[in-house]
């Protein structure tokens, strides 16, 4: 499955669009990675805590928007867009969509 976050393929030409495909996961706060990314706070640098459950989130909200894709038979996703928002305190939503496509010879 071809990948994009631009709307064509160079060199491929779009057969059928099959429409918008999404993935998404929420997720909360862990209290001890939270009290260990609060330490990381004082004194600065990277949140590896942080960094590593968005990693996990990203990853997990893509499996998903590739398997609506697959369901759908598409050879690829163009237009890919990540946005988060803020569930409630100590949660928020990751998403991931994009546009299903058939490509043509």
């Amino acid at each position: 499955m071809i990948l994009t976050t631009i709307n064509n393929i160079p060199g491929k030409q779009i057969r059928e669009t099959l429409g918008l495909v999404r993935g998404n996961t929420i997720r909360a706060k862990h209290i001890g990675k939270d009290i260990l990314a609060g330490f990381r706070n004082i004194v600065g640098g990277e949140i590896k805590e942080y960094t590593e459950a968005l990693n996990e989130a990203r990853d997990e909200a893509m499996k998903r928007m590739l398997k609506q894709a697959e369901e759908l038979g598409a050879d690829a996703i163009i237009g890919i867009r990540f946005t988060t928002s803020q569930i409630m305190s100590g949660a928020a939503e990751l998403l991931v969509y994009g546009t299903a496509i058939k490509l043509g010879e």
